[in-house]
């Protein structure tokens, strides 16, 4: 049980991407930054699903992989390949982490994670939640975080400099702990098979019930 918590980290966690990490200079060149945030913010929005393979690294160091569908406004899974039985749902109100082969279940709200801002309809990379935007000549990361929604946990959203598509993300929770998400494969467009989404509620009261 600690690994998955760890594997999750939820907040869910943030090394930079190539394991180092993500600092942000305000320099005389935000402002330009700023406008590349905005154009990238309208590009990602108009991307209503999409689905495709995903590496994560967590914060020892230890990788795991498989499916993910994605589709606007707030809904994710993540299906992890192997014999874990792993699944990371959100439906648009909630998340959970089921682990079948264990028989845990996590529920959390969205709302209260960074998750949210990368499922919201329409993406906003601007106001007070934008705490930095980095350009390394191939990608823009872009640093949000809302303290008095998510706490200290943040989110840096890494997209390709040339076609503005993401590229993956990295989430911190409250105590730094850090999981860096790198997606590749990816289709746009796509309809996810029925039920990709569905959280079931009932099982995870019985879950969290049973559950020593």
């Amino acid at each position: 049980m600690e690994k998955i918590k760890r594997m999750m980290a939820f907040g869910f966690v943030v090394v930079g991407f190539g394991a180092t990490a993500i600092n942000f200079d305000i320099t005389p060149a935000f402002s330009a930054a700023l406008l590349d945030a905005a154009t990238i913010a309208n590009h990602f929005s108009a991307i209503k699903s999409m689905s495709g393979d995903f590496v994560q690294s967590g914060p020892r160091a230890e990788k795991t992989g498989g499916r993910f569908f994605l589709q606007r406004p707030g809904k994710l899974r993540f299906n992890y390949a192997g014999k874990s039985g792993i699944s990371l749902i959100a439906d648009g109100k909630s998340v959970v982490i089921y682990n079948k082969k264990l028989k845990t279940s996590h529920l959390y709200s969205l709302s209260k994670t960074p998750l949210k801002l990368l499922l919201d309809d329409k993406v906003e990379f601007s106001g007070s939640r934008l705490k930095g935007v980095k350009d390394d000549g191939a990608q823009f990361k872009i640093k949000l975080a809302d303290k008095s929604v998510f706490g200290n946990s943040n989110i840096t959203m890494v997209f390709d400099r040339k076609s503005l598509d993401l590229r993956g993300w990295v989430l911190t929770d409250e105590r730094g702990q850090s999981t860096t998400v790198t997606i590749s494969n990816v289709k746009e467009g796509v309809r996810a098979p029925p039920g990709t989404f569905t959280i079931d509620y009932a099982a995870n009261r019985e879950f969290n019930t049973t559950a020593k």
